[in-house]
């Protein structure tokens, strides 16, 4: 019973976003749609660092640097891609919704590059978490591990933008 309930929790994260891709976050940003994008990424802050509390808590029990490893990793995609939504999301956001559209290219190219770095590291975390778990859980757990780690490059493509994104989320709760 608490397997099934530490594999619905861990789930939670990736379908909460995949939900609000699918659902709330705007398809892209101009000054109609400027105010539910920075709105939206104020939502999603406490959000996304989600999926590296559900590495953690798979990792729970388990030692070694393989696992210390994913867990280092699952906290800077928690943190570079944090980042990513809160330059890109909140900043561009509020620029395009106060006439500051000039600013609204380099919040994207840093926020971009810190988002990447994130989904590199989470990519990394996905491997080392399958390959930390598969002595303790079994083979089994590589596939999870698989999910995840491919479910990272259509993150770094489509973030949570319906499809792409839709369909990334919901691979990451998979994973």
């Amino acid at each position: 019973m608490t397997r099934w309930i530490t594999v619905a929790g861990v789930a939670v994260p990736g379908l909460a976003l995949a939900a609000v891709g699918y659902l709330v976050h705007p398809g892209g940003l101009d000054p109609s749609t400027a105010r539910a994008w920075w709105t939206v990424h104020i939502y999603l802050v406490p959000v996304f660092p989600l999926i590296s509390v559900a590495i953690w808590v798979l990792l729970r029990g388990v030692a070694g640097p393989l696992a210390w490893a994913a867990r280092v990793l699952a906290y800077g995609f928690g943190t570079f891609y944090t980042a990513l939504d809160v330059l890109s999301g909140i900043g561009a956001g509020l620029a395009v919704d106060n006439g500051a559209d000039a600013l609204v290219g380099r919040l994207f190219q840093i926020g971009d590059g810190l988002g990447a770095a994130g989904v590199w590291m989470l990519l990394a975390s996905a491997v080392l978490t399958g390959l930390a778990l598969v002595r303790r859980d079994g083979p089994p757990v590589l596939l999870g591990a698989a999910v995840l780690a491919a479910a990272c490059f259509p993150v770094q493509q489509g973030h949570i933008f319906h499809p792409t994104g839709v369909y990334a989320m919901l691979g990451v709760a998979a994973g």
